[in-house]
């Protein structure tokens, strides 16, 4: 079984860490691949895509047996059809499983991979409509509720990022100024 686990990254930080991390420890992944998506259809990037790789590649270089690389399809399902990956796993939050409903041909999704969903504590795991059963597998991790455009915001006002993203990547985002209004 194959692990991806798509987004935007913009910037990764310790929720996504911590969603990678129990996959490779609950799924019998062979590789976990983390696929950095370009130009996102669901949203704008701050960032191009090659300092978000480079700052996916600091956050998950770590762990075992996962490569980063760039994702040039702004769909998932673009994705799944132009790779064609065998007994592919896709990894998700719960958040974009509420919203599931909304991506490009979500069901094409699920013919061509196996959802892994991760929930935390005290969020409600949503429903899986009958056409979803056996597609969909669940996994809780432990996580603060936390999201990139808060880290970014926190970031434009010159606000500590620790315990928020992995260490190399706060260094990365002070360093390169990234996400600093313009001078």
């Amino acid at each position: 079984m194959i692990g991806l686990f798509g987004g935007a990254f913009d910037p990764p930080h310790n929720g996504h860490l911590e969603l990678a991390r129990r996959a490779l420890e609950l799924f019998p992944l062979e590789r976990l691949v983390v696929l950095v998506s370009d130009d996102p259809a669901h949203k704008p990037v701050d960032c191009p895509v090659e300092r978000r790789v480079a700052l996916a590649k600091l956050a998950f270089g770590a762990l075992p047996r996962t490569e980063v690389r760039a994702d040039p399809h702004p769909y998932t399902v673009d994705l799944l059809r132009a790779e064609r990956p065998a007994d592919a796993l896709f990894l998700i939050g719960a958040d974009q499983y509420r919203d599931f409903h909304t991506w490009k041909e979500p069901d094409a999704v699920l013919e061509l991979a196996r959802l892994g969903v991760a929930t935390r504590a005290g969020v409600d795991r949503p429903p899986v409509p009958p056409e979803h059963e056996g597609r969909v597998l669940f996994f809780e991790i432990e996580s603060p509720p936390i999201t990139s455009s808060a880290l970014r915001e926190r970031a434009r006002r010159g606000d500590s990022l620790e315990g928020f993203v992995p260490p190399a990547v706060a260094q990365e985002i002070e360093t390169g100024e990234l996400y600093r209004p313009a001078r």
